[in-house]
């Protein structure tokens, strides 16, 4: 699996394709890109060159962990330099829940090379908001107060991040607990302040500047309701809304595995949006 160096990190990535336009496809949560091998091959067997990568502090890809600005901020700008550095731009910009946060923010920071927008899953509401900052920060700054970062190390989300790369590991022993807890509580605080918009993380204003050609498919879990899709497609001018037959479930979230069967509908979608936005590029 290669590596590239992106702003002085080791971020994996796997390219799908070996022509045609290009595409990056963004995981949700922090997991790592693996779940979206699947629909990253059929997207590219319709002559699309799919990008997959573990963002920074996901995956395999390296830690590095500050508290400059939100994640979702961060792993725009690194989204971007890696698409750089693969001569990939301008490229459609795709993810789910926290990967759809981030590539509205990419749309937002990096218009001219953002050549389509494709939504899956926003996330945003009360739920969500009260739910999340424990999920993302709350159990480590917990885990480190208690057992250092042997704690941190023995939870299950860094557990599977170590499997994936034994140096992390290394990394998160060599810090103080309390340094690695300030950082959290520093993240946490900047995610929670986005937690209250109707698109979480993402201000009216900056969706207001999106000119990308969007389409938007909404999810149906607390998480990611299908309002908060709705949401975005009002705030974002001339996007499209693709509606799944799929009904909202009161549950807090739908894992990407049990969309497995909804794949092919996506798919089509989003091939048949991609291929129109090149053709309008030509008129």
């Amino acid at each position: 699996m290669p590596f590239e160096n992106v702003r002085g990190l080791k971020i994996r990535y796997e390219v799908i394709g070996d022509q045609g336009p290009w595409m990056a496809l963004t995981t949700g949560g922090r997991r790592p890109f693996d779940e979206f091998l699947p629909i990253a091959k059929k997207i590219a067997a319709h002559d699309f060159r799919v990008l997959l990568h573990d963002r920074r502090n996901t995956g395999a890809s390296d830690l590095l962990l500050e508290a400059n600005e939100t994640e979702e901020h961060t792993w725009a700008d690194d989204l971007y330099e890696l698409l750089d550095k693969l001569n990939a731009l301008p490229a459609f910009i795709s993810g789910s829940s926290s990967g759809a946060r981030t590539s509205m923010l990419f749309a937002v920071k990096y218009p001219a090379v953002t050549r389509g927008l494709l939504l899956i899953r926003p996330t945003g509401g009360d739920f969500a908001a009260k739910r999340l900052p424990d999920l993302y920060y709350d159990q480590f700054i917990r885990a480190a107060k208690a057992d250092g970062m042997a704690g941190v190390c023995a939870t299950d989300a860094y557990k599977g991040r170590i499997a994936l790369n034994p140096e992390h590991e290394t990394t998160l022993m060599a810090m103080e607990p309390q340094h690695f807890i300030d950082v959290m509580e520093g993240l946490r605080a900047l995610f929670v302040a986005g937690g209250g918009l109707p698109v979480m993380g993402v201000s009216d204003k900056e969706l207001a500047t999106i000119k990308a050609p969007t389409i938007i498919i909404p999810g149906n879990d607390n998480t990611h309701a299908s309002i908060n899709g709705k949401i975005v497609h009002e705030r974002i001018k001339g996007s499209q809304l693709h509606q799944l037959p799929i009904q909202d479930q009161d549950v807090p979230i739908i894992e990407w595995a049990q969309w497995a069967a909804h794949e092919p509908e996506i798919v089509d979608v989003f091939v048949k949006f991609m291929k129109q936005t090149v053709e309008d590029e030509t008129k």
